[in-house]
């Protein structure tokens, strides 16, 4: 690698509002036996950076320091046992910590290549949105081919994701989102049925399409028991946030009833050796999607990384569409 011995990272201390975030001077640390160091292009921004900046997502043991969870650019320098990367090798990566900073460790089996046809700027919006909705819908969730999907958020960086990752797979998709306009890129997307939350009520709506077979929940709160009166029995119910809160009261009989599977998740604190897994089915089977140019990142606005605050003021007004990416 380069003589490069300083980077910068963002940290949010004391915790807060956009304005605590602030760039930090670090020395470049080297990779472990089994990691990599990625000089980053790019960084992608996510709705987990925002609930850590305000105190309520602590970084697990071991993580880098710093907010970030995504990059891609070039592998700079390779730990001992590392058999797969290069110096040189163009990729994006999952971190657990550290993504906002021009250069971050990560380990080998989070790392992936950066897809055929897919600006390595860009790239930067694949790995978080990725590896959980393939965790959730396609592994939790067992979501099949002519199976009707219905995702809330449909815009969001995880809406866009998995508008196309279900479409690519061969399900009927249903997403509902806050405006036409977002409804109107939820079609572009591949949604084949897109209802508007403010306007209509998505429980009549989806019922009226058949029911749906899995469900992707961002919302928490109130949706949950609408959520369960539109599943189809055998349905599959995955939670992965709670934007309207954790704590909900349900009512269990149509759970039996039709048999259904409430579920959840977090992807953060996996194992090292969960995500690599994870990794490998996903180059297996979601990189050729997007080489068949069945999908891609969808990418809402670039900010520099010393002006991250405004990126983070734009996640907290939550007008965006798709991934917000952070330059170094």
């Amino acid at each position: 690698m380069s003589q490069q011995k300083t980077c910068q990272i963002v940290t949010a201390q004391p915790p807060g509002g956009p304005e605590v975030l602030k760039l930090e001077t670090r020395e470049v640390s080297l990779p472990g036996a089994h990691e990599v160091l990625i000089k980053n292009i790019a960084c992608g921004v996510n709705r987990p950076d925002q609930i850590e900046r305000m105190g309520f997502y602590p970084a697990p043991a071991g993580a880098p320091e710093g907010l970030g969870l995504e990059v891609s650019g070039h592998v700079v320098a390779v730990g001992s046992q590392v058999s797969t990367l290069n110096e040189g090798d163009e990729v994006c990566a999952l971190v657990s910590g550290g993504g906002y900073s021009d250069y971050v460790i990560a380990p080998e089996g989070s790392v992936l290549p950066c897809p055929k046809g897919v600006d390595l700027r860009d790239a930067a919006g694949l790995p978080e949105t990725v590896f959980t909705v393939w965790a959730n819908v396609f592994e939790a969730g067992q979501l099949l081919r002519d199976e009707t999907f219905l995702v809330h958020g449909g815009t969001s960086g995880i809406g866009t994701t998995a508008i196309q990752m279900a479409k690519a797979a061969g399900a009927t998709v249903i997403a509902t989102a806050g405006s036409d306009e977002k409804c109107e890129l939820c079609r572009q997307l591949g949604a084949d049925h897109a209802i508007n939350y403010r306007e209509q009520d998505f429980e009549v709506e989806a019922k009226a399409l058949g029911g749906v077979d899995v469900l992707l929940d961002m919302v928490g709160g109130d949706y949950v028991q609408k959520n369960i009166s539109v599943m189809k029995p055998g349905g599959r119910l995955i939670s992965i946030a709670f934007l309207q809160g954790s704590k909900v009261e349900i009512d269990l009989l149509p759970v039996m009833l039709k048999r259904l599977v409430l579920t959840g998740s977090t992807l953060r604190a996996r194992p090292v050796e969960e995500k690599a897994r994870l990794a490998a089915a996903i180059k297996a089977s979601v990189w050729p999607w997007i080489e068949a140019g069945l999908m891609k990142p969808v990418i809402d606005s670039v900010y520099a990384l010393e002006d991250v605050h405004l990126a983070h003021q734009r996640l907290d007004v939550g007008g965006h569409s798709g991934k917000m990416l952070l330059i170094p």
